[in-house]
């Protein structure tokens, strides 16, 4: 699982320009995830061959100067609770502000690297104005430039050095569920509910991702790790910045799982958290179940069902095919459906096509729709192959890779979908040259 590299610092010092730039100027950039909250906070990045996780804190805040203050507190305390190294940044043109002497005292207990970036040092005379960021009492500094890269690259090396060694994989991994979604949306209590009726537990093993539990469970002759992100022992006095901290813990739950598990609140309905969580799942590639929770708390007539649904799968489009299962954890109605589901989910995921079965299915399909020409000239696909990833990825190889646009790319998708049902799993399609 990749390490999470905060940046904290209060606004206007540059932290956006610099997360942009890490998360965008590489070609070896997996994946700027634009869906924590839809203007990217999250992205990954990688230097050096080390793949890592960037949070951009200071994306979070709202409100004026005054309102800052204790937004910040909170989110440097978050950055430090969740992080494995971080990035404080301050800018050389504005000197040491009290809001900076406020972080640095709070970063200079931390246990944690912590790299201190000094932003907007462009010209000689703003290396000397640098020094007196000393008197923070964080020892040696990075000074660099956001805006045009200068000296980023020391302070990476820097930052990548310090990250935590990988851990090994087990070898025999249990495939991983995690139960995400906002807070009070019933995570633990459906936890509780699928292990409280039932005796197949087998053990608690805690500390997978650094404090989430994972229980492992047996059912249906299938054996998992259940991930809870929700009963989670809260480790400082972090004040309750629970959209936040939930999106950083769900970040965490949905890098290292198979399949998640997305409780929503009936009463609430599918709102921008939601929405956040189930496309960081689809940009993670995951298997995806949603979970409508407290469906027994609706007013329903005939169509109340079939409403909301069909409203989800529009907010979720173009990925719609996606299992949606209405529970009730406090009257357990379909938990265990919900479980079920999720077990056949992952199996989809998990699904290999052998090569000539794919041909025999895609290529009439191709032959009959072909890709529409492209200034005149015809793309021409002449095999396909599964791609040897934990999740169903294709490549289709032909003459014109750069000519099928992305509207061609779905119709194939549909088409692997309406074939091999890949329900509740994002499916990848490549084109390659032949």
């Amino acid at each position: 699982m990749s390490s999470i590299v905060a940046i904290v610092g209060r606004p206007n010092v540059g932290k956006s320009t610099f997360f942009n730039r890490l998360i965008k100027r590489r070609e070896a950039i997996v994946d700027a995830v634009s869906g924590v909250t839809r203007d990217r906070h999250y992205g990954k990045s990688d230097w050096n061959g080390r793949e890592f996780t960037v949070i951009d804190t200071g994306g979070y805040v709202v409100g004026s100067d005054d309102v800052f203050e204790a937004e910040i507190d909170k989110q440097v305390e978050l950055a430090i609770d969740e992080a494995d190294v971080i990035i404080f940044m301050v800018d050389v043109e504005a000197g040491v502000t009290g809001m900076d002497e406020d972080v640095a005292k709070i970063l200079r207990k931390v246990e944690k690297p912590v790299f201190l970036a000094i932003n907007k040092v462009d010209n000689a005379a703003r290396v000397h104005d640098a020094l007196e960021f000393y008197s923070l009492g964080l020892g040696e500094y990075y000074t660099i430039a956001s805006i045009n890269g200068s000296g980023t690259g020391e302070l990476l090396d820097a930052v990548v050095e310090s990250l935590p060694e990988k851990e090994e994989r087990e070898e025999e991994e249990l495939p991983r569920f995690a139960v995400v979604g906002r807070p009070n949306a019933g995570k633990s209590s459906f936890i509780n509910a699928l292990i409280g009726e039932d005796r197949y537990i087998v053990t608690d093993i805690a500390g997978t991702t650094r404090d989430s539990i994972d229980t492992k469970y047996n059912r249906f002759g299938f054996e998992f790790n259940l991930v809870d992100t929700a009963g989670i022992r809260r480790k400082s006095k972090v004040k309750e910045d629970l959209e936040f901290y939930s999106v950083m813990r769900s970040i965490r739950a949905i890098e290292h799982c198979d399949v998640c598990l997305l409780v929503l609140d009936a009463t609430r309905g599918f709102d921008g958290q939601v929405q956040n969580i189930f496309w960081l799942a689809e940009r993670n590639r995951k298997g995806i179940v949603i979970l409508v929770n407290k469906w027994d708390l609706v007013e329903k007539d005939n169509k109340t069902l079939k409403d909301f649904e069909k409203q989800i799968r529009q907010e979720i489009a173009p990925f719609t095919d996606v299992p949606i299962v209405f529970i009730s954890v406090l009257n357990k109605q379909r938990i265990f459906k919900a479980i079920e589901t999720a077990v056949e989910v992952f199996q989809n995921r998990s699904k290999k096509i052998k090569t000539r079965e794919l041909n025999d299915v895609m290529l009439p399909i191709i032959q009959n729709n072909p890709p529409p020409a492209y200034k005149g000239k015809y793309v021409k696909i002449k095999f396909i192959t599964q791609l040897p990833t934990p999740q169903p990825q294709f490549a289709f190889f032909c003459n014109l890779p750069q000519y099928v646009k992305d509207p061609y790319k779905r119709f194939l998708e549909n088409k692997l979908r309406e074939h091999f049902d890949f329900h509740g799993v994002p499916v990848t399609v490549y084109m390659r040259k032949k």
